[in-house]
């Protein structure tokens, strides 16, 4: 079969200082002015999975109309006449399913984790009770205030719970195989290697990559997929492994090749996606915006002072005040417990480095016995972790009461008090031994410029189980990256964690 050239090559630009007419790109692109030619159509199972995020999203903003009918009658002390709010209500149903598409809540790039999805959700709904109130007015309804303040709160909590559960079962099905969509990435440099890595690594993010297309010479490529052919035959190639979509490594490719084959896969109804080169940059900070003729992207300072800063410590105290209120009775059987088990203090003071290098006293249970750091030489040999960290699965130092403590983390709640002092946050990087800082990279001592917290990203991604370069970049990532969303985030994902004793040891 004779490959069809997808884009002009670098010859073929040289050759071709003006634009060419409609016969001459005839020729050179024949597959884009086939009259027969169609795009491609979407699958069957991304079809009915979309279908099916409507209908449970029609489903979760009816009963929050529904259910504030009945709260609003409540509050008010008045009987309520549901016929006018259900015609209401049936006349914005639409209105809202409509606001939903338009924030890109059907898409999956827009609402791949919980921390993107958030805002396009809480937005979407503020933009849905106008949008009811304005057609309460429009039919003389006389819909009242609190039935639509009732409104948008019921269907905020009412869609980002069932979204959840939703993404988990995305999320399930992808790691089978399922709802996965083939793609092929162009490139061979170390940026399209390593998007193929994070995406085999992650099959919950929905993509299968089949292939890498060479963008110059791919001599000496060790990759974990086919090296397919040269990227001027794109389309050739794709059809033949059935890619539904493309990665365009924006290193790998010169601009004005990588915007000629964007413009034609996209004609033929493929998807296509442009990595940015930036690594470890929050999609949330970046603008897209045009500086001239070119569309370049805006990266967002991150701002941690000001009102931010303290919203963040008011936080800090309102929830570290309530977890030790809420949590006395567990701290005191836990302190008993540990008391009639073994010898030695019930809480475990250790130094650790906080904010900008400065050292404070952390407090937790002891889950140790009391020679726990003379041991600590004589098991080097057996950490299971790796850089300057030491974790050990079944450390001989931990007591029988300890295991439990820290399966269920019991053993960090005495934190709290850290974080009332000021010494610590409920969310940031974990607090690190003084032996741990000196074996840091000038990169992984940024992680200083916050304080640090009782749970975080790493903490929440798999803890003991993941690898030190994991660790690094998950903190990194939230130093650079930090925001008041970020942290609820965080909290929210911590609950799980917790009773699900992810990574716990």
């Amino acid at each position: 079969m004779q490959a069809t050239r997808a884009v002009l090559s670098p010859e073929d630009l040289e050759s071709t200082p003006e634009p060419a007419g409609i016969a001459e790109l005839a020729d050179l692109h024949p597959d884009i002015f086939d009259a027969t030619a169609k795009p491609r159509a979407r699958t069957r199972g991304s079809r009915v999975a979309k279908t099916a995020v409507v209908v449970v999203d029609a489903v979760a903003i009816a009963g929050a109309m529904a259910l504030a009918i009945g709260w609003r009658s409540v509050l008010s002390n008045q009987p309520a006449s549901v016929s006018r709010y259900w015609l209401t209500g049936l006349i914005a149903l639409p209105l809202w399913i409509g606001l939903f598409a338009r924030y890109k809540l059907y898409s999956a790039a827009a609402v791949s984790s919980f921390a993107t999805e958030f805002p396009r959700v809480l937005h979407a709904v503020v933009v849905g009770m106008l949008c009811t109130g304005l057609v309460a007015i429009s039919i003389n309804a006389q819909a009242s205030r609190l039935w639509l303040i009732l409104t948008g709160g019921f269907a905020l909590t009412f869609v980002l719970a069932e979204r959840s559960v939703v993404r988990l079962a995305f999320h399930r099905a992808r790691a089978r195989g399922q709802l996965r969509r083939k793609v092929v990435v162009i490139g061979t440099n170390a940026e399209a290697l390593g998007v193929v890595q994070m995406l085999r690594l992650n099959p919950a993010l929905g993509y299968d990559v089949v292939g890498l297309l060479e963008s110059g010479t791919a001599y000496g490529v060790v990759a974990p997929v086919p090296v397919l052919g040269h990227w001027n035959d794109a389309v050739e190639l794709m059809r033949e492994v059935d890619a539904t979509g493309v990665i365009i490594a924006a290193s790998a490719v010169d601009c004005p090749l990588a915007n000629r084959l964007a413009r034609e896969l996209m004609e033929l109804g493929y998807h296509v996606e442009i990595t940015s080169g930036l690594i470890d940059i929050s999609a949330h900070r970046l603008i897209a915006r045009p500086l001239g003729r070119r569309p370049v992207m805006y990266v967002e300072p991150v701002r941690r002072f000001g009102w931010r800063r303290v919203a963040k410590r008011g936080f800090d105290l309102a929830a570290a005040t309530m977890m030790l209120v809420l949590t006395a009775p567990i701290l005191l059987a836990a302190a008993i417990a540990i008391k009639i088990s073994s010898a030695g203090p019930v809480f475990f003071r250790q130094q650790r480095v906080g904010m900008n290098g400065k050292l404070f006293d952390v407090i937790k249970l002891r889950t140790m016995v009391t020679d726990a750091e003379e041991k600590l030489e004589k098991l080097r040999a057996s950490n299971d972790a790796d850089g300057p960290l030491f974790k050990m699965r079944d450390d001989p130092r931990v007591t029988s009461v300890g295991r439990v403590l820290r399966k269920w983390s019991i053993d960090e709640l005495p934190q709290f008090w850290n974080v009332l002092r000021g010494e610590m946050s409920i969310v940031g990087p974990r607090p690190a031994l003084p032996r741990e800082v000196s074996g840091w990279s000038e990169d992984l001592r940024n992680r200083l410029r916050v304080q640090p917290g009782i749970t975080g990203m790493w903490q929440v991604n798999g803890r003991s189980s993941s690898s030190f370069d994991d660790y690094e970049r998950y903190d990194l990532y939230y130093v650079d990256n930090w925001s008041l969303l970020a942290d609820l985030a965080i909290v929210i994902k911590t609950i799980p964690a917790i009773l699900l004793s992810r990574g716990a040891y």
